[in-house]
């Protein structure tokens, strides 16, 4: 059976692994969501930055990508998503069913947010924006996995308002 990553954050951009195949496919029960504090790749402990998470809630949905892995490359996938990902227990590891634009489902292997992990959060759209504004990490500046994300989706005609609102104000707020 087939490996098939779900990407609906960073993954989208940056797999960290070439796919040999890729569709758009949607989670129903999650949505996309910065509910989870970044304090190694996004920001700090002292100074932490959110990342997008899938959190649970009925009757929404995510859209993102399934990537297919190479299956002479799973081995080494699975290892790297594992430390990329699972860095914390903030996000736990999970098989979900997408359903693909073709009406199609997919089994593929995502990783979602514990709702009862110190680093889940809940802030409002102006708060996300102020924290992600000024974040950096081990991998960067928050705004640029913002941007690099909201890109993307808007480039795959996925449409997200608050992730638009959020890079339009982190934009206002980091001009100079």
């Amino acid at each position: 059976m087939a490996l098939w990553v779900f990407g609906y954050g960073s993954l989208l951009w940056n797999p960290g692994f070439t796919p040999i195949r890729q569709v758009t496919a949607r989670l129903p029960d999650y949505h996309r969501s910065f509910c989870m504090l970044s304090i190694h790749h996004r920001g700090t402990p002292d100074d932490p930055g959110l990342v997008l998470a899938l959190d649970h809630q009925p009757g929404a949905q995510c859209t993102g990508v399934a990537l297919e892995v190479d299956p002479n490359e799973e081995t080494e996938v699975l290892a790297m998503l594992r430390e990329r990902e699972l860095i914390s227990s903030a996000y736990y590891e999970a098989n979900v069913d997408l359903i693909c634009n073709d009406g199609k489902t997919i089994t593929a292997l995502t990783y979602i947010v514990d709702p009862d992990h110190a680093q889940y959060c809940q802030f409002d759209l102006e708060k996300q924006a102020q924290m992600i504004a000024q974040a950096v990490g081990g991998r960067g500046p928050n705004t640029e996995y913002l941007f690099n994300t909201a890109t993307l989706l808007t480039e795959m005609g996925i449409k997200d308002d608050d992730m638009r609102w959020l890079a339009d104000r982190v934009r206002a707020l980091t001009a100079t």
